[in-house]
């Protein structure tokens, strides 16, 4: 019927202007790819806090590995490979002894325990995402961007691949960075500790807990928590006290009845 049509509406003089569907795919490309670049941006600005208060253990990590007999580039490679920052430290400790490469492992697990946790969380909001996508993710996921990504979620934003990128590469790249400078200039600093610069990430963290206040329960499953690690921390000593006041939160959420949601129906 169409092409019965077409005749007469050529003969009066109608056209019809059809866009291509090669045309309409760029544009919808270019409106993307500007989109992408605004998310990736808002991403690197949101961490950027978190990258100012990670960059003392960036540094410090950098001059720490110097001492203890690695090369600047074994220093950065590990930085690349691993990033993270506790098991980068513990690592530091076990691999200037004569400790067996399990107990390594054991002890590098158990400060990064939580981050088994974390992608448990942060997996249902990315299950949409292309695998690669996914393991991309995984790979620097970290303290921060965990808690950006559930801020975000809260705040009924969507957490796109772009913005959880922006986070991420904020990160992992200004890591590599503190680290080198670490290693090259760290001999200039005699005493690091003393400093007291590592103070600024745990300000950074309460900050962080504290942005959850308003979830329910939080009160009691971080004073739990929190006792629980302090006390394991007297008892067992580190990292394991990171991994116990954990699963003391857990246990404790998992424990308490879930609460119902309120009708808001007049």
């Amino acid at each position: 019927m169409l092409n019965s049509v077409d005749p007469w509406l050529n003969e009066i003089g109608v056209t019809a202007q059809v866009r291509s569907p090669t045309d309409l795919s760029a544009s919808e490309k270019s409106v993307s790819s500007a989109t992408n670049l605004d998310e990736f941006i808002a991403g690197a600005r949101t961490c950027l806090p978190a990258t100012v208060a990670s960059a003392p253990f960036g540094l410090l990590f950098g001059a720490l590995a110097i001492e203890n007999g690695f090369s600047i580039f074994e220093t950065c490679l590990m930085s690349l490979t691993v990033f993270a920052g506790a098991s980068q430290m513990v690592g530091l400790e076990l691999f200037g002894q004569k400790v067996a490469p399990w107990l390594i492992v054991v002890s590098i697990f158990a400060v990064n325990f939580r981050h088994v946790l974390y992608s448990a969380s942060l997996g249902r909001r990315i299950s949409h995402w292309p695998l690669w996508q996914q393991a991309l993710s995984f790979f620097v996921l970290a303290d921060p961007p965990y808690a950006e990504a559930e801020r975000r979620a809260e705040q009924g934003k969507r957490i796109t691949f772009a913005w959880y990128s922006g986070v991420g590469a904020m990160l992992y790249v200004c890591w590599q960075i503190e680290t080198l400078l670490g290693a090259i200039f760290g001999s200039l600093l005699p005493n690091k500790q003393a400093l007291g610069i590592d103070f600024l990430l745990p300000i950074y963290f309460l900050g962080l807990v504290m942005g959850f206040r308003k979830r329910p329960r939080w009160l009691p499953i971080v004073l739990v928590s929190a006792a629980a690690s302090m006390l394991a921390y007297r008892l067992v000593g580190s990292p394991w006290h990171v991994s116990i006041g954990a699963l003391a939160g857990i246990v404790l959420a998992a424990a308490l009845p879930l609460q119902e949601a309120k009708d808001e129906t007049p």
